[in-house]
């Protein structure tokens, strides 16, 4: 029996021109496109390798993680659809973190990838400055989140180069 090992991931060049919207798309695919590319060709075992204890920061946790964020500010808060977290719970509202060490590797996988078309399709009609509110804030526009989500890739991918460089020592942008 063979290990289920993550895919390789087709990165394209951001945006460096263009109208706003895809500006923010496209960087935001970036971003994406990276933290798989930090997951691809590990095995499902690596994937789920700490970062340094006591830490249970892996690269597999931040893919569950991302596709929690995804799910939340897109679908539900911007969307407002009625979906349910992903892995957290309110008895667990870590584990996207906290659960990898029996999680599926290959189906979290699939649903990090599932979860970004979904959470495109939700907000694909809606304006940016289209306006939600949150527990914490009255007023959030799709455009904040836009931003919000690449910051979000931005911190996490950096935390993915550390774990993949510790797991075979490769490195890349």
């Amino acid at each position: 029996m063979t290990s289920w090992t993550a895919p390789q991931a087709q990165r394209d060049s951001e945006p460096f021109t263009g109208d706003e919207r895809p500006m923010l798309e496209g960087w935001l695919d970036w971003h994406r496109q990276t933290l798989l590319s930090k997951a691809a060709g590990l095995t499902a075992e690596q994937l789920k390798t700490a970062a340094v204890e006591p830490s249970n920061l892996s690269l597999l946790g931040l893919i569950r993680h991302m596709t929690e964020v995804e799910r939340i500010w897109f679908r539900r808060r911007a969307a407002g659809q009625n979906v349910q977290a992903a892995y957290c719970a309110p008895d667990n509202v870590d584990g996207d973190f906290d659960d990898v060490a029996n999680a599926d590797a290959a189906a979290d996988h699939a649903a990090y990838l599932a979860e970004i078309t979904l959470a495109r399709t939700a907000v694909a009609d809606l304006p940016l400055d289209h306006e939600f509110a949150t527990p914490r804030q009255p007023a959030i526009s799709l455009r904040w989140v836009y931003l919000h989500m690449i910051e979000e890739y931005a911190r996490h991918n950096g935390h993915a180069d550390l774990i993949r460089e510790r797991i075979d020592g490769a490195t890349g942008d």
